[in-house]
């Protein structure tokens, strides 16, 4: 198994001819800001929500759950499991913040239960330095959103724990599926 960046097979033609993907980012970002207007929030959601959800590109959160731009503070990462840097920014997210209430979204289809913590023995191969971090990966979806609303329900540093759901996202569908906490796999 490589671990080296490589482009993705199927999605060339949505990269743009001439100049880099982050030129065509920053142009993109002109026109907005040209037309772009303060709305006048501040960093407090209005919906007093968090949501915590991988990173994969075909999740369109704020679609999927109906949001606007304020609601919520989003937290992504791969796999969208609850890592100590998501507890920082869930902590922040309540203590500084204002948010009582915590939505945990993974998917099916996800690239994580591909992979083994095996990459990271594969990343120190190649570039000579073990990674401190865990690569989190899971076998069984449900469970790892179990493990991960746990997580959150168990931090001394979360002032509100008793709001946490976890959901699995249906790639195919965009249908949502909440996990029983209590339920076994």
């Amino acid at each position: 198994m490589t671990t080296s960046a490589s482009v993705p097979t199927g999605s060339e033609a949505a990269i743009p001819t001439g100049g880099t993907v982050t030129d065509h980012l920053v142009d993109a970002n002109r026109r907005y800001a040209a037309a772009f207007s303060d709305p006048g929030m501040d960093a407090r959601p209005v919906l007093h929500v968090a949501v915590v959800a991988c990173m994969d590109a075909r999740l369109d959160l704020h679609d999927a759950l109906g949001l606007e731009l304020g609601d919520c503070h989003t937290i992504r990462n791969a796999g969208g499991v609850v890592t100590d840097d998501v507890i920082r920014s869930l902590t922040i997210s309540q203590r500084a913040l204002g948010t009582r209430s915590v939505v945990l979204i993974h998917h099916t289809g996800c690239g994580l239960e591909s992979l083994t913590e095996e990459f990271r023995h594969d990343l120190e191969m190649e570039v000579g330095q073990r990674p401190a971090w865990a690569v989190e990966a899971f076998r069984d979806v449900d469970q790892d959103v179990r493990q991960s609303m746990q997580r959150v329900r168990t931090s001394p540093f979360l002032l509100h724990t008793d709001d946490v759901r976890g959901f699995v996202f249906d790639v195919r569908t965009g249908m949502l599926r909440e996990i029983d906490p209590a339920e076994q796999s």
